[in-house]
């Protein structure tokens, strides 16, 4: 098994009104989005950055650029590029969310299932859970979104240990 934490945030962009906000692979009907080469959707770059923890494959430094220099900007396939490299099965993903505004819970449903399809796991594998953080943060105040991902992998090859003294296995 293996584990890894995945982390992103982006600005508000109230000035782009041609963007969309796109959290978690959903389209929210704000008045802004999010300042961002790419369609900024932090919960699925948190996911992408929580695989590349586990491979060891940087996706949203330079592979991801090269594919926003193509025209590519939607961040479900920097998280399909960032899957080719996973060698083992996804167990368990959970998500935090932590913004003034959209109001997350509505959406919840949608976007568990969304990344189910990407992941190409159980709905019921996935935990997303949002929070204002009262505002002590600039995300909570409304200048941003921020999300986590954690992730749990099998993996399909067992990792090697070395025998530490007394270690009988």
């Amino acid at each position: 098994m293996k584990v890894a934490i995945g982390q992103d945030s982006h600005k508000i962009d109230d000035k782009n009104k041609d963007k969309k906000l796109v959290l978690g692979g959903i389209e929210f009907k704000e008045n802004y989005s999010l300042v961002a080469n790419s369609d900024g959707d932090v919960v699925l770059h948190a996911v992408t950055n929580a695989i590349s923890g586990i491979t060891c494959k940087n996706i949203l430094g330079k592979i991801a650029d090269d594919m926003c220099k193509r025209g590519i900007t939607d961040s479900e396939e920097y998280l399909k590029e960032a899957l080719k490299y996973l060698e083992g099965q996804i167990i368990h993903l959970s998500i935090a969310i932590e913004c003034q505004t959209p109001k997350i819970n509505p959406k919840i449903e949608e976007m568990r299932r969304n990344l189910a399809r990407i992941l190409e796991i159980k709905e019921n594998c996935i935990g997303i859970t949002a929070t204002t953080g009262e505002g002590l943060t600039e995300f909570g105040k409304g200048n941003g979104i921020s999300a986590f991902a954690c992730l749990t992998v099998e993996t399909f090859h067992p990792i090697e240990r070395k025998h530490l003294k007394g270690d009988e296995n």
